[in-house]
């Protein structure tokens, strides 16, 4: 069965202690209901991280969603990612007429700064927290000459100018190249405008049956990370997206350049500029030259993130994935306002869970999404 995307919705992003993940949700599911013109769904699929035990039915039962099958989801940054690939294939199958996907956080509360990897894996033993993953990334690409500190900072440029046109977005600006190296560094090479921030949101989705108006779901993919080879010519992250986008693409019929926007895991720049690469959007080591030449920006051959992506948007970890999808939708649906993709009618949405040194990210989804 084809399946598509009848609604979405999201919440602000942003460090909301205030909010709890009920008045979190609820902003979402309402948004995404109306959006789908439903007041039900059959079952659902949340993806969170750091929620309690329990969460999900705590929260769909305050909104009056009770009596279904709730299942959690845990998959790290690919979390809201995978409720939305189980989500689909529920429908896909027949299992289930109509299905919502959720991903919730509230991490303004739990972490005081950068998040601290499990203790029992190697990067926790070893002290190194996440921004220091992607920095090792960052400096390999700078030794190796793939990019330049300039070319770096150019995805932070592109992607708080894009959230300038986003209200949802955490936060936004028009910084510059000298701003951004300039800011206050986190883990060398990475400055603190390259790293998304600490963030609280939800995201939403209601899937059925493809039916005329709805954004169409051509492919999702869902593969797990594989033990890193490090003998790869490859950082880190590079070979688990590139090996889930191939089989994406062959699912859905199409080549890299058919793709008209992408939102992707840019938590830090350097992960954008590995992402489009192992993508194919652009070739080994053109990530940074796309970012610089404004060949990935609004107005440019294939936008990237015109939501202004993690860096930007926020990254409330479960809800990620879901609101990525949700500004697919809103692209290809022509709802985007003045961040528009013109005459966008394939678009690309991928997120990648990290945080296991011994594995080439813990999980990666891609989903390929078709225009009415």
């Amino acid at each position: 069965m084809k399946v598509a995307v009848h609604g979405v919705g999201t919440s602000h992003f942003g460090r909301q202690p205030e909010r709890d993940l009920v008045s979190l949700a609820w902003a979402a599911v309402r948004e995404a209901f109306a959006d789908a013109d439903v007041t039900a769904v059959d079952a659902v699929w949340v993806g969170t991280v750091f929620g309690p035990a329990g969460v999900a039915q705590r929260v769909l039962r305050a909104m009056g969603i009770t009596g279904i099958p709730v299942i959690t989801v845990e998959n790290a940054c690919a979390s809201g990612t995978t409720a939305f690939a189980e989500a689909h294939e529920a429908v896909r199958t027949g299992r289930y007429g109509r299905v919502l996907a959720l991903g919730l956080e509230q991490m303004s509360t739990a972490f005081a700064g950068a998040i601290t990897p499990e203790a029992t894996d190697p990067e926790g033993r070893s002290g190194l927290a996440l921004p220091a993953l992607y920095a090792m990334a960052a400096a390999r690409y700078l030794h190796d000459g793939a990019v330049t500190p300039a070319q770096l900072a150019a995805v932070s440029v592109k992607n708080h100018a894009h959230a300038l046109h986003n209200p949802r977005a955490q936060y936004s600006g028009s910084f510059t190249v000298e701003a951004v190296l300039g800011s206050r560094m986190i883990a060398d090479p990475l400055t603190l405008l390259q790293c998304c921030p600490t963030s609280d949101g939800a995201a939403a989705a209601v899937l059925g049956p493809a039916r005329p108006g709805a954004v169409g779901v051509r492919s999702v993919v869902l593969r797990s990370g594989a033990p890193w080879n490090h003998r790869s010519p490859h950082v880190w992250g590079h070979d688990v997206v590139r090996d889930t986008a191939a089989d994406a693409y062959a699912a859905a019929g199409i080549e890299p350049a058919d793709l008209d926007v992408a939102e992707v895991h840019d938590a830090f720049t350097i992960g954008e500029i590995v992402t489009t690469e192992a993508l194919g959007l652009v070739g080994p080591g053109e990530g940074g030259k796309a970012a610089e030449s404004g060949r990935t920006a609004l107005g440019g051959e294939q936008p990237v993130n015109p939501s202004g992506g993690l860096l930007s948007r926020g990254h409330p970890l479960g809800a990620t994935g879901l609101a990525q999808l949700a500004e697919i939708v809103w692209q290809l649906r022509g709802d985007a306002g003045r961040r528009q993709v013109d005459g966008a009618r394939l678009g690309l949405v991928e997120t990648m869970g990290g945080g296991v040194s011994v594995l080439d990210g813990n999980a990666c989804v891609i989903a390929v999404l078709e225009a009415p």
